[in-house]
Formats: C-alpha cells, sequence, structure tokens
C-alpha cells in the first residue's frame, strides 16, 4: 500500500508541527513547508526514524509568490501526487486599534494569512483536481467568526480564510474532492509570541488563569476529518477551550 502524501504549509512549529507528528504517525508521507530550514529538517529526520514515513522539505515564504510557484513546480515526480493540503501558516501581528495600527502589521497578515494561502492553493488545488480525490484542510480562527476589539485586520484576515474555504468547498465538489475548516479558539503556540514581537512576558498572560487548547487538539481534529467516509465531509469545526465560549470572553481563575 502506497502511502498517501500530505502538504502542510508553516509545519516548522504549533499547529503544523502537531499535525505533521500526527500524521506522520498515521501513515502518511509529509511536505514539510516552511521559512526555517533547520527546524523543519529537524522535523523531519525525527518523523523519519520515529515513523518510518518520507518527507521532502520545502523552504520558502508563502507570501513570495514566484517563491511558492518555483517550489510546488519543482517537486519530483514521486511527491507531485498530493492527497492532502493542510494550509496552516498563519498568523497575528500587532494588537491595536485601525487607528493606531501598524500598516507592517497589516501587511504582514494580509500577505500571509490570505494572499499566502491563495498562493499555496493555486499551486496544488489543480493537483487533486486533476486526481478526482483528495482533502484541503484551512485553518482558520475563532476571529474567522467573531471580531473583538484591536483584533480588527486579524479577524478580517481570518474571515476571508472563511470564504475561501466556502468558495473552495463549491468549486471542488465537483471534483470529488473535500474540502474543510477548522477554527480554533485559544491554542497556546507561538501566536501571541509572533503577534506582541517576541514579548514572551506579555505573551505567556494570554494564557494565564484557564487551560488552553494545544496544538494536538487541532492536529487531532485534522485527522478525524480526513479519516471520515468518502460520503461525508466535514465542512467546518470550531473548536474552543471550555473556559472560552466566544472569542472575547475567557473565564479565568
Amino acid at each position: 500500500m502506497i502511502n498517501k502524501i500530505a502538504f502542510i504549509t508553516g509545519a516548522s512549529a504549533g499547529i503544523g508541527e502537531a499535525t505533521a507528528k500526527m500524521l506522520a504517525a498515521n501513515g502518511y508521507n509529509l511536505i514539510l513547508n516552511a521559512r526555517r530550514q533547520d527546524k523543519l529538517e529537524k522535523l523531519a529526520d525525527n518523523l523519519k526514524v520515529q515513523f518510518g514515513i518520507e518527507c521532502y522539505c520545502l523552504v520558502f515564504d508563502i507570501r513570495n509568490h514566484i517563491a511558492v510557484k518555483n517550489a510546488i513546480e519543482s517537486l519530483p515526480i514521486p511527491w507531485q501526487s498530493v492527497d492532502v493540503l493542510v494550509n496552516n501558516a498563519g498568523l497575528a501581528s500587532g494588537l491595536a486599534s485601525i487607528f493606531d495600527g501598524d500598516v507592517n502589521d497589516w501587511e504582514a497578515m494580509i500577505d500571509t494569512n490570505v494572499k499566502g494561502l491563495l498562493y499555496v492553493s493555486k499551486y496544488v488545488l489543480p493537483i487533486l483536481k486533476n486526481k478526482g480525490s483528495g482533502h484541503v484542510i484551512n485553518i482558520g480562527s475563532i476571529a474567522g467568526k467573531e471580531v473583538y476589539a484591536n483584533g480588527n485586520v486579524y479577524c478580517a484576515t481570518k474571515h476571508a480564510v472563511d470564504a475561501l474555504s466556502k468558495a473552495m468547498r463549491i468549486e471542488l465538489a465537483p471534483f470529488g474532492v473535500k474540502v474543510s475548516a477548522i477554527h480554533p479558539g485559544a491554542v497556546e503556540t507561538e501566536f501571541s509570541i509572533v503577534r506582541f514581537h517576541g514579548d514572551e512576558e506579555k505573551a505567556k498572560k494570554v494564557y494565564d488563569g484557564f487551560e488552553n487548547l494545544v496544538a494536538a487538539d487541532i492536529a487531532e481534529a485534522i485527522l478525524f476529518c480526513l479519516n471520515r467516509p468518502f460520503r461525508v465531509n466535514i465542512n467546518e469545526l470550531i473548536i474552543m477551550p471550555t473556559a472560552q465560549p466566544m472569542a472575547s470572553v475567557i473565564n479565568r481563575k
């Protein structure tokens, strides 16, 4: 039996790394993408040893259209038959009102969360369409379902991911390709460290006083979506910590 191939963006940390481990443990060969080559190659080596699967690393920034195009089009023939695309790479940058917002933060979020997802999808979706099978998993956010103070542009980008997931679902259904969107609430990863530009103390306070989600929770949900029978498509899942009933409400002890 030939292992299926999953392409995971943002695989060097957080949800992407947890997903890589989860899928490797379940027999997937992996195309791993991230910007940090050292972390990516270390992960790939560990997964190959631990689970006996194959990994192929693609080091590029999803914000760079030409880099995305060249990397995917250069995949060796054995790696061109992708079965699963996990559009995971994304970030929040800054937490400020629109009138106080930093344009550089806005561009980083729009370029990564929206344009980057589109660039990768543009070159991988035709593979799935032509195969007449496969599954796209887009990692959104509760911020794609609700809006909270000072989250404006981040929320807008994740609302875009929600809309793009629904559009993909409609456009790929005639070809037997599934599409699922997973929208997590508070997950402790590098997310808040990136949002607060490396301020680890400030980032840690985001998760004080309640039990947040962890990356493995989302990886398990991804596997659940992938393991449904062909007749079943999970359109979307919203996954929240028990203490967080909505984006802007967290019950802290």
